[in-house]
C-alpha cells in the first residue's frame, strides 16, 4: 500500500508522527507521505519513525492556495523540507492561519459562543512551526459542549456560508506550484472533487502543476475514473492517499485505506529526477 496523503499533530491531524507511522505500518503501508497543512514540522519525526519501521518515506506538504475566494489545496512531494525559500513562505502562511482563527473565534463570540483564543491557539503560539486551522476551533467547540462533534461544528459554524466562517487570504495556485518546484518537489492538486471547479484544472496544468490526486477518500469509483482520464488527457501524473486525520470530520478508514498503485507512484517519483 502507498499512502501519500496523511496528517499529524503538526497541523490538524490527531496522531503524533510516531503514532501515525505505527498505525500505517500495522496496516501494511509500504510508502508513506505526511502532508501537513502549510508546515513541514512533522517530516523529520515521521522520516525517523518510517526508517525504524521499514516504511519508505516521502517528504510532503499540503499548501492552501486561493482562487476567487475558494480554497485550492496543493500537495507537494519529494520536497526539500529545509529549503529556505519554502520555509519563509510557509511561515507567512501559518501567520495568516492564526489571524483567521482569531477572527473566526471573534465571530463565534458575536453569536454568543465564547472561546479562549489563546487556549485554542496555544500549540501554534508555543511552536510557530505548527499550523493552526479550523479543526482546532471545532475541537474547542466540542470540548465546550457547544456542538456534538467536529463535523457538527463545521456544519453549524465553520463552513462557507455559516456564521463564523472567514474566507481565506492566500497565494495563487501558480505561486504555490512555483514554491514547491523551488524546493525540488512535484505539485499535485488535492482531492479535485472537493474543489468543484474542474474547469480550472487545464489552466493549472499549463501553469506548472504536475499531477492530480485521483485516488482519495472522497472519490468514488466514478470520480476516480474521471480524474484518471483527465490526468491522461492533460499528460499529468497521478497521486493518491487516505487524507487520514484520525478524526470524525474526515471520512474513510485508516492509513492505507486509499492506496496509490505502484506504477503511478513510480511515475510520480520519476518527475523529481526529470526536474
Amino acid at each position: 500500500m502507498i499512502d501519500l496523503h496523511t496528517h499529524t499533530t503538526a497541523s490538524d491531524g490527531r496522531c503524533t508522527p510516531r503514532e501515525l507511522v505505527d498505525r500505517a505500518a500495522r496496516a501494511g503501508v509500504q510508502v508513506l507521505s505526511v502532508t501537513d497543512h502549510d508546515t513541514v514540522a512533522g517530516c523529520a519525526a515521521v522520516a525517523e519513525s518510517c526508517s525504524r519501521a521499514g516504511v519508505e518515506f516521502v517528504a510532503g506538504i499540503e499548501i492552501t492556495a486561493v482562487v476567487d475566494g475558494s480554497d485550492v489545496h496543493v500537495l507537494g512531494y519529494f520536497i526539500d523540507a529545509a529549503a529556505g525559500g519554502l520555509q519563509a513562505f510557509l511561515a507567512e502562511q501559518r501567520r495568516r492561519r492564526v489571524d483567521r482563527v482569531r477572527e473566526m473565534i471573534a465571530r463565534l463570540a458575536a453569536n454568543g459562543i465564547t472561546l479562549d483564543a489563546e487556549a485554542v491557539l496555544q500549540p501554534g503560539l508555543e511552536d510557530s512551526s505548527r499550523s493552526a486551522g479550523r479543526p482546532w476551533i471545532a475541537r474547542a467547540l466540542v470540548a465546550g459542549g457547544h456542538v456534538e462533534n467536529v463535523s457538527d461544528a463545521f456544519d453549524r459554524w465553520l463552513s462557507p456560508g455559516r456564521p463564523a466562517f472567514v474566507p481565506r487570504v492566500g497565494p495563487s495556485p501558480e505561486e504555490v506550484f512555483s514554491r514547491i518546484h523551488g524546493a525540488g518537489g512535484v505539485a499535485s492538486l488535492a482531492h479535485p472533487v472537493l474543489v468543484e471547479h474542474d474547469e480550472w484544472i487545464p489552466a493549472f496544468a499549463a501553469a506548472g502543476m504536475d499531477a492530480l490526486e485521483a485516488y482519495h477518500t472522497d472519490h468514488d469509483a466514478r470520480a476516480t475514473r474521471h480524474y484518471l482520464d483527465l490526468a491522461a488527457d492533460l499528460e499529468l501524473a497521478v497521486s493518491g492517499g487516505s487524507d487520514y486525520h484520525a478524526d470524525d470530520a474526515h471520512g474513510g478508514g485508516g492509513p492505507g485505506s486509499v492506496s496509490l498503485p505502484r506504477p503511478e507512484f513510480d511515475r510520480l517519483k520519476s518527475l523529481t529526477r526529470q526536474k
